[in-house]
């Protein structure tokens, strides 16, 4: 048997989570704690990291008490047939967006974004939360586009986007799991969005999602 020094590396690396033991290190000739692969990039970029994302740490405080509107989160729902649609839901008022998308690559995604809040009232959405999925690796693009500020949360912290999670949860009753998303038209998907947002909610004092987005709306004009 043979084993190559890769695997030798690898196996020291590995068991300290990525930093050699201090009596390990003793031995080194560079005294490297840390060891980067031929096939790392540069600058500090890893594969399956996207560029210049901004923490969710980072944004401003009046988003988290949703007293001001105009605060988004937004994720992927998934269906069978490697389809998806894009959710989209306010903070303040639970108000939900749905949006047709192409596929799962970020040209896809973020393309299909830029075209729908587009075509929102100016000033309806000043950020965008999303998770750390590939799908918003051009965010900047979508930034450029819209004037909408992105955070992305923290890896595997789906509560800190509560209003996204909460709302693909209800989405569920339109969208089993195994449902194939492909074949519903943006038109399906308004108003499949449209009964959501026609639906008291307890959060809101009863009142509906729409009811009380369009006071945001009224607010901006």
């Amino acid at each position: 048997m043979t084993i190559s020094h890769e695997t030798i590396y690898k196996s020291l690396f590995i068991q300290a989570r990525g930093v050699l033991k201090k009596e390990l290190l003793a031995h080194l000739r560079s005294r490297r704690i840390m060891r980067r692969g031929r096939t790392a990039t540069t600058a500090g970029q890893t594969r399956g990291q996207i560029v210049d994302a901004v923490s969710i740490r980072d944004r401003p405080a009046e988003v988290e008490d949703r007293a001001i509107p105009g605060h988004w989160e937004g994720d992927l729902l998934s269906g069978s047939r490697n389809s998806r649609i894009a959710t989209l839901v306010e903070r303040s008022s639970r108000f939900v967006m749905l949006v047709k998308v192409g596929g799962k690559d970020s040209d896809s995604v973020v393309s299909a974004l830029i075209f729908r809040v587009q075509h929102l009232p100016q000033g309806v959405m000043a950020s965008l939360t999303w998770d750390r999925g590939m799908e918003l690796a051009y965010h900047r693009k979508f930034t450029v586009a819209t004037d909408v500020s992105v955070y992305f949360c923290d890896p595997k912290s789906p509560w800190q986007r509560g209003s996204n999670e909460n709302t693909n949860g209800l989405l569920r009753q339109y969208f089993p799991n195994g449902t194939d998303l492909s074949v519903y038209t943006q038109h399906d998907l308004d108003q499949v969005a449209l009964r959501l947002n026609t639906r008291p909610r307890k959060t809101l004092g009863f009142e509906t999602p729409a009811a009380t987005f369009e006071r945001a709306v009224a607010l901006t004009g």
